[in-house]
């Protein structure tokens, strides 16, 4: 058998090659971490994301009939929403809870252009469909909320409980 004689050039050169090669391997494992989140770190929320927690405590705080509060976060989910509506227009979901917080701020007739823009764009939501049909109750316009209910008919929903119920007046409107 043969042996090789390495020559020290040769040897550096390898030795070299492998440390650049291990630093390759590490580098690869760090900036794989760094852009993974790993589901544990959080994300940047959006307006709307930041708005849509703002109403469920608004929600929280009436069922606790805490009004000053819940009109607090009532009106920062408003401010939040117009953001989001003006970086993002014409989203149905944005204009359902722009309708909401403003119908909840008391601007029935802002929260129904509002509503009525979310449904120019998406006819059947259901959201919308249900709060508008509970506008049209609170502002004494039933043929209009059953126009609505009329829409929801085969959603097979909760919506369309609850609107059924609040025009036949046996469940009172949240609102």
């Amino acid at each position: 058998i043969k042996t090789f004689k390495f020559n020290g050039e040769i040897y550096l050169m390898l030795k070299k090659l492998s440390i650049i090669f291990c630093l390759l391997i590490l580098l690869s494992i760090n900036s794989e971490a760094a852009g993974t989140d790993g589901g544990n770190s959080s994300k940047i929320k959006s307006n709307y994301d930041k708005a849509v927690s703002l109403i469920k405590s608004a929600k929280k705080y009436e069922k606790k009939d805490k009004t000053k509060k819940a009109n607090k976060r009532y009106e920062k989910a408003l401010s939040l929403l117009i953001k989001s509506n003006n970086k993002t227009p014409n989203q149905a979901d944005t204009l359902n809870y722009l309708g909401f917080t403003t119908r909840k701020l008391g601007d029935y007739t802002g929260g129904e252009k509002y509503y009525l823009q979310g449904l120019a764009i998406e006819p059947n939501h259901t959201g919308i469909n249900e709060y508008l049909g509970e506008l049209y109750v609170v502002t004494n316009r039933i043929d209009l909320a059953k126009e609505r209910l009329k829409i929801l008919e085969n959603c097979n929903c909760e919506e369309y409980d609850d609107l059924k119920e609040i025009i036949a007046g046996t469940k009172k409107t949240k609102y």
